[in-house]
């Protein structure tokens, strides 16, 4: 089944023609539980590993698998994100156990999947998992949308525009952050789903600031976004999703240079 964000319920570009310049497409995943397999598109489904090739290990947990989150074909990204040349799979792993300072430890890989021959199966974690860590197997609905900047508005625009987007929501409802900027929820390209002030990280090598690769939420949408955000085949509809608690539903965000060999990557993470 598809996914159909429903527009916008205003015309943001007509009302705030100042952030018409910064509009982004993002790929919404749009998870819901499933039975993917490992030739699929998924969160948190199998992933299509090589046998021949061992499994990633924690670099802080030395012995422990790092697990599946979301795999993604080239042909379900949209076009929106430049895959590297001869790859057209995309695969993110985390380590879910605790760590100091952070909440996951990510790991990144590219690959050719029609390269792929025998396949082998993500190995069992040991030790006791934090709730909300290892994502529930999901089948995905890539959509692309158009967003505007909420966290990453710069200063100066805030200000300027802040009274407009409370005159705006006195006389609508709407508000601009939670109904008609960001879209929310585990995302390609576009922007991050901050839930504070933007950390985007620039490249060790190069030194550029990296680009937004991928949002992983805790969930779909919040009570505020999912009342303009929820596709319309989801409206009145209960659902399961990833079961992520990422923090106190929070995110992970991973950047990367697409300008560096090897294309280096980097992630952030913030809650509300």
């Amino acid at each position: 089944m598809t996914r159909r964000t429903p527009p916008r319920p205003l015309d943001v570009a007509q009302l705030f023609p100042e952030v018409a310049p910064l509009r982004k497409r993002t790929v919404r995943l749009h998870p819901r539980a499933g039975a993917p397999t490992f030739r699929d598109s998924s969160v948190g489904g199998p992933l299509l590993w090589p046998v021949e090739e061992p499994w990633p290990v924690c670099p802080d947990h030395h012995r422990s698998p790092m697990v599946p989150v979301v795999q993604v074909h080239a042909v379900d990204a949209l076009g929106l994100v430049p895959f590297p040349a001869g790859c057209d799979l995309l695969q993110v792993l985390w380590c879910p156990l605790a760590h100091d300072g952070c909440w996951v430890v990510p790991a990144v890989r590219w690959r050719d999947a029609a390269a792929v021959g025998a396949v082998r199966a993500a190995p069992a974690v040991d030790g006791e998992v934090p709730y909300g860590k290892i994502p529930r197997p999901c089948v995905i609905h890539p959509e692309l949308v158009e967003e505007y900047p909420r966290w990453d508005l710069p200063d100066e625009l805030w200000d300027l525009l802040e009274p407009r987007f409370e005159q705006v929501e006195s006389e609508t409802g709407w508000d601009y952050q939670s109904h008609l900027s960001t879209a929310p929820g585990t995302k390609l390209g576009g922007y991050p789903g901050w839930c504070q002030d933007p950390q985007w990280p620039d490249c060790s090598g190069c030194g550029q600031r990296m680009d937004h690769l991928l949002t992983v939420e805790s969930w779909e949408a919040d009570a505020a976004s999912r009342l303009t955000w929820t596709p319309v085949e989801d409206r009145g509809v209960r659902y399961e999703g990833a079961g992520l608690m990422l923090g106190d539903a929070g995110g992970v965000y991973l950047f990367e240079c697409r300008h560096c060999p090897g294309r280096p990557a980097k992630d952030r993470f913030d809650c509300s």
